[in-house]
């Protein structure tokens, strides 16, 4: 009897606890909606233009691509890259061998200061004959004046002048061959021609390059556009400037604008090729030729009511969807249809500015108690 009362004693406190704890149905409070409150993350149901598409795929195309060339003969002296090297536009990616080269344009530079020399002589004897037929002048009205000398000098003031203009001449050659050298050992240096990415190396050091020999492929892998073979009945709404969307490995959809739309159709696919400039989101590792799919539009946009995906969870196989109301969380019943990107059209079940649980809502019951977060 004693052992009874002592047992009876430990567990009346624990039977009032649950007493207090459910209701007079036999049901815990907390499940009525009485327990504390618990905060989510909320998302407004709000109008959202719906444009249907079709999916093209495309692919990444380098706006500036190719080989390389040598611009001056010589063997290499040294091949500065390697590929998957990444060089901006005028780095040197390349040397040739520059000895003579440089051999020649000393020559050139020789020959420069000689024609200058025979300037100097030829202005310096038009100066002396000149000096002569001056005198001959002043001795015109004396019984010692000659004009058939007279005569001969003014033949060889000709002849000066003639030959000032033939040292000229041969100066501006001289001058324009030491341009011509200084060229040469500049191409000897092998610059990008732009910023990109080496592909490929054609030669190497020792090997012989002829003018416009291969030297590396260049790639610029930071400036890519999109291009895809639209069908010839899509062309039309692709207006340049139109902007649509494109996905990469089925990611986000990200905008692109029409570039371009080559007027050229092939006659066997009937489509013609479309480039589009996209704007991508952040730092990515991209390819030339990677595939992208494009979702082009097929019809005119119109207005619907969107709600967050997020927002939707399933319950006994119907789309249920957790609206804020009065700070509890009431369940009700939605009719979706397309999908908006991150979003669903409404056919029923919620109007515009609807509060709707977006975090939180996997464990929420009806009616239960919440506080929202945006």
């Amino acid at each position: 009897m004693n052992l009874f009362r002592a047992v009876a004693s430990v567990l009346a406190p624990i039977f009032v606890c649950a007493a207090v704890l459910m209701g007079p149905d036999g049901t815990a409070n907390a499940q009525r909606g009485g327990g504390g409150v618990t905060e989510v993350i909320a998302d407004a149901v709000r109008v959202s233009p719906l444009e249907q598409t079709v999916p093209v795929i495309g692919r990444l195309v380098a706006q500036q691509t190719g080989v390389v060339a040598a611009r001056t003969k010589g063997p290499v002296a040294e091949l500065l890259v390697i590929v998957g090297d990444r060089v901006e536009k005028g780095a040197l990616i390349a040397v040739l061998a520059r000895e003579r080269l440089l051999a020649q344009r000393q020559l050139r530079a020789a020959e420069v200061a000689e024609k200058k020399a025979a300037v100097g002589t030829a202005t310096a004897q038009h100066g002396y004959v000149l000096q002569e037929m001056k005198r001959l002048e002043n001795l015109r009205k004396s019984a010692a004046f000659s004009q058939a000398r007279y005569d001969d000098k003014a033949q060889e003031l000709t002849k000066a002048k003639s030959a000032i203009a033939e040292a000229e001449a041969s100066l501006l050659r001289a001058g324009v061959n030491l341009r011509l050298a200084d060229i040469e050992l500049g191409d000897a240096r092998i610059r990008a021609p732009y910023a990109g990415v080496v592909t490929r190396r054609h030669t190497e050091v020792g090997s012989h390059l002829g003018v416009g020999d291969p030297v590396v492929t260049l790639l610029d892998d930071l400036n890519l556009e999109i291009e895809a073979d639209v069908p010839a009945s899509r062309v039309e709404g692709l207006a340049e400037g139109a902007l649509v969307s494109f996905q990469i490995d089925n990611e986000e959809p990200l905008p692109a604008a029409v570039r371009a739309v080559v007027p050229d159709e092939n006659p066997l696919t009937r489509t013609r090729i479309v480039r589009f400039t996209p704007e991508f989101n952040g730092t990515r590792n991209l390819a030339k030729n990677q595939s992208v799919t494009l979702l082009l539009p097929i019809g005119k946009a119109r207005d619907v009511i969107s709600v967050h995906k997020d927002a939707v969870v399933v319950r006994k196989g119907r789309d249920v969807v957790f609206v804020i109301e009065d700070g509890r969380a009431k369940m009700r019943n939605v009719r979706l249809g397309e999908g908006i990107g991150g979003r669903f059209e409404v056919l029923s079940g919620l109007e515009p500015g609807d509060l709707t649980v977006v975090r939180g809502n996997e464990r929420l019951r009806p009616d239960q108690k919440v506080v929202a977060r945006k």
